[in-house]
């Protein structure tokens, strides 16, 4: 060991007094012969995630392949009557914090499942670098559209992840970055997008991760067309693609580019014959010859020097209907070179020719970092093959998940963001549609929830700290925030409950977690409570709610006699403004009505109303803020009001949700729910085994639904009939309104009367 000089011992000594952490100098002054390169940031752990969570299946989508329970295909087993699938790879939708899903995956039951698939063996990502624009979302209402700010569990990860400087960001993407090399098959690899702000560090991290020489290739983007205005930089147009290999023996098919840039395929490949299919025109002898060439039943004359291919070739091109034959001898024959059959050019690692999406493209789903789809075609294509397993742990709008779909293989996606989720599953939806309209195999999917949540910290908790003193700050910052939201929602703190904060109008209060949805577990606690000490009215208040929640626990609420009412916690509440003039509203869970219609031995949904008490911004902030000339919308009270103010400083307000139907972007239907028990699998703590439990809850059959695109804007009210068994059934009907927050209701039918 080094020895120390007596300054640097003093300052060791005072460090340690202190309970503070030593320079990183010291690390290899005390316990390292020599410096070695390495990638050091503040707070840098090599302690990785390793909590278990069990996977809640709360919904699963299948597009119907079969309109009789005749077809060939349900006769092996695969699928039910109603042809959803029964057998095989269920592809995985996950809404979630991608830390503990990845742990989760890991770590758990579901990871022998991936290793029958044969493991992951590509992974892609596209972390999110710059902020609080990755979270927001453009919404059209009518001929306007309304940035829908980002939720509460989005910015504190974006603060917390970037919020805090570099250090932050390296910590989260390195942490996610080990869990990912775990979970790859032997054979996998890994594509990792970045740009500017980000690729630096990022190499740094897969490097040491990785390793240097797992780096295959670093492949550069051209992202943007045209000319950027430019100041005082040149003008940003690439990202970079970090592609790393688990081991040396990975999976890579060699991708070439069959049509090239677009010219060349206009240019080249221009005629098209009987059958649609496109060809050029290309002579068989170098030019450099007599243009004079022979095929001598054809009565041409031989040249004097060079074939470019034998007689044999030119024969069987003769018989497939290769070779065109000029009018004249003297002129060349020609060849069919069909665009099927051009082997193409090997692709570089400069790829510029795959253009951004544009404005107008049908694949356009309103994310600002959307990626292109021929991009993600081009890596599923090189580095897996049909049936492979790929994911997608920062899946936006679904483009991995929607090629990998397209391209035949099994996929896992994942998302923190609910309205990222919701994207989604339309996209994938209309995938399986598209699929069905040509005949092709799909699979289905499942939208799941992690259905415990460890109570993580609030904000701000030093992870240098011993345990004892982050356990005392972080109960510091846990009563802190709950004051907040018991002052903004003008309740009493109430001491003595295990699950009660506060008191309101004698109705009891419960403050979910600030970074984390309110869940069922949460849920079932209050329920439990109320019961043991005779409370008959209570109010959840939450910044999310688990998918799936309602309305199933509170109706086993009221069958108990607890009125349980859950609430929405809106951003304002860390406005002190507007708490101080209690201004801050929280907004009711949103409700749906229906009226199911029962025809003999069918039956189908009509949806006849959606209320939602949604709120962002107020009328009254817009008015004071705005501009002469300027415009703004803002939501309020369930209203979305566009607030206009003219050249003359005249203030105008303009309510853009006329009727209650602009409110819903997606409804679907399960036409007989609880049919599917919700099954997790945990382990016994007694024998080590892991364990089916049922949750108490179904899983919601996604059997019909009708959505909004951005083409398509309308939406149909009454779904189609339903043949289905005589008898008692419940329905299921889901919402989803236009921020992608999800809202379902069961109703109880008789099947078989006269209709």
């Amino acid at each position: 060991m080094p020895r120390l000089t007596e300054q640097e011992q003093q300052e060791v000594i005072r460090f340690l007094e202190a309970d503070k952490p030593l320079p990183d100098k010291y690390r290899f002054l005390l316990f390292a012969d020599k410096r070695e390169v390495e990638l050091v940031w503040n707070g840098k752990t090599n302690e990785v995630c390793n909590v278990v969570l069990p996977f809640q299946v709360i919904e699963q989508v299948d597009e119907p392949r079969a309109e009789t329970p005749s077809d060939a295909s349900l006769q092996l087993g695969l699928f039910d009557p109603r042809g959803r699938q029964l057998k095989g790879w269920t592809n995985k939708l996950i809404w979630g914090d991608n830390r503990l899903v990845l742990s989760s995956l890991k770590n758990g039951p579901l990871r022998e499942e991936i290793e029958q698939q044969g493991g992951i063996k590509l992974i892609y990502i596209d972390p999110p670098f710059d902020v609080g624009a990755d979270f927001s979302m453009d919404i059209e209402i009518g001929n306007d559209t309304f940035t829908k700010r980002p939720s509460i569990l989005e910015e504190i990860a974006y603060r917390d992840t970037w919020g805090k400087g570099a250090d932050s960001f390296i910590a989260m993407i390195h942490e996610r970055l080990v869990l990912i090399r775990d979970l790859l098959a032997d054979d996998g690899s890994i594509y990792v997008h970045c740009d500017w702000r980000a690729n630096s560090h990022i190499r740094l991290v897969c490097d040491e991760i990785f390793g240097k020489d797992r780096m295959v290739n670093e492949i550069i983007w051209k992202r943007r067309s045209g000319v950027l205005a430019q100041s005082r930089q040149f003008g940003v147009m690439t990202d970079s693609i970090l592609f790393y290999s688990k081991t040396n023996d990975y999976l890579f098919a060699p991708p070439v580019s069959r049509d090239g840039a677009q010219d060349y395929v206009e240019e080249r490949f221009k005629y098209v014959d009987e059958k649609g299919r496109r060809y050029r025109l290309s002579p068989i002898v170098s030019p450099s010859y007599s243009p004079t060439l022979v095929y001598k039943y054809k009565g041409y004359n031989p040249p004097r020097t060079g074939w470019s291919c034998s007689p044999e070739t030119m024969r069987r091109w003769d018989l497939e209907g290769k070779l065109v034959f000029p009018k004249l001898a003297t002129q060349r024959i020609q060849r069919k070179q069909y665009l099927d059959e051009w082997e193409g050019r090997p692709i570089q690692s400069l790829w510029d020719s795959i253009p951004p999406i544009n404005p107008q493209a049908a694949e356009r789903l309103g994310y600002a970092t959307q990626k292109p789809e021929a991009l993600l075609e081009r890596i599923i294509g090189a580095s897996s093959k049909r049936d492979d397993l790929v994911a997608d742990f920062f899946c936006g709008s679904g483009t991995t998940a929607a090629v990998a779909e397209r391209l035949g293989r099994k996929w896992i996606a994942c998302d923190l963001g609910k309205f990222a989720i919701h994207t989604t599953r339309k996209r994938l939806i209309g995938v399986q549609r598209q699929l069905k309209s040509e005949n092709r195999d799909f699979r289905a999917f499942e939208i799941l929830n992690l259905g415990r949540y460890e109570r993580q910290h609030y904000v701000g908790i030093n992870p240098n700290l011993r345990e004892a003193e982050q356990q005392r700050q972080f109960q510091e910052k846990e009563a802190a925030f709950v004051d907040l939201i018991l002052r903004a929602y003008r309740a009493e703190r109430v001491d003595g409950f295990l699950t009660f904060h506060g008191k309101r109008a004698g109705r009891l209060v419960a403050v979910g977690p600030v970074n984390l949805p309110v869940t069922r577990l949460f849920v079932e606690e209050v329920i439990l409570e109320c019961r043991q000490k005779h409370i008959t009215r209570a109010d959840i208040l939450g910044f999310e709610f688990e998918m799936g929640l309602f309305p199933n626990v509170l109706e086993e609420a009221r069958a108990k006699g607890i009125d349980i009412a859950p609430k929405y916690i809106p951003a304002e509440v860390f406005d002190k403004r507007a708490v101080d003039k209690n201004q801050v509203v929280f907004h009711d869970v949103s409700y749906i009505e229906v009226n199911p219609r029962v025809k003999k031995n069918s039956v189908a949904v009509e949806l006849t109303d959606f209320s939602v008490f949604y709120s962002q911004d107020s009328i009254a902030n817009a008015e004071s803020a705005l501009k002469d000339k300027g415009s703004r919308i803002v939501v309020e009270k369930g209203q979305i009001v566009k607030v206009s103010k003219d050249a003359n400083g005249i203030v105008t307000r303009e309510v853009l949700t006329r009727q209650w139907t602009d409110w819903i972007d997606y409804w679907a239907v399960d036409f007989d729910f609880e049919s599917k028990r919700e099954i997790v699998r945990v382990k016994n703590e007694d024998t080590g085994e892991w364990e089916e439990r049922w949750t108490g809850d179904y899983i919601f059959e996604n059997e019909w639904q009708s959505f909004r695109t951005r083409k398509d804007r309308s939406l149909e009210l009454t779904s189609i009939y339903h043949e289905c068994e005589p008898g008692r059934r419940k329905l299921a009907v889901k919402v989803v309104d236009i921020f992608g927050t999800d809202t379902m209701t069961v109703v109880e039918v008789t099947v078989g009367g006269q209709g």
